[in-house]
């Protein structure tokens, strides 16, 4: 009988450290569940932003923009092309009511060019 005692408990310790070396299914599960959180909150933020530009980009409002001054003849082929990226931050800094010299300096384009972008959107929107 003690003998049976003995290699019971002998067992028990045996198995005891077994679970310390053994691996934690639960919290290998844990960290992937983690890490699977962490990328789905990573692609949501992503459309998120993504949503965002495309809204700033189709939402302009409809504010009276002066008429341009020439004061000398431009000819339409002298006049460098605005990058679409410009074009965008023009459109979305007037969306947000900037006046159109606060968009000419923050987009370091002149007034001119930035009420032509504005008035070529809103050409395009009619």
């Amino acid at each position: 009988m003690e003998i049976l005692i003995i290699l019971l408990f002998s067992l028990a310790i045996v198995l005891l450290i077994i679970s310390f070396f053994g691996k934690d299914k639960v919290a290998k599960l844990e960290e992937d569940l983690e890490q699977m959180t962490l990328t789905y909150m990573q692609d949501i933020y992503q459309l998120k932003m993504k949503v965002k530009i495309l809204e700033e980009e189709f939402v302009i409002q409809d504010d009276i923009v002066p008429p341009v001054k020439d004061k000398s003849p431009v000819n339409p082929n002298d006049i460098e092309p605005i990058h679409e990226i410009l074009k965008s931050q023009v459109l979305s800094l007037y969306s947000q009511g900037l006046s159109l010299d606060q968009i000419a300096r923050q987009s370091s384009l002149t007034k001119e060019q930035t009420i032509s972008v504005i008035e070529q959107q809103r050409v395009r929107g009619e």
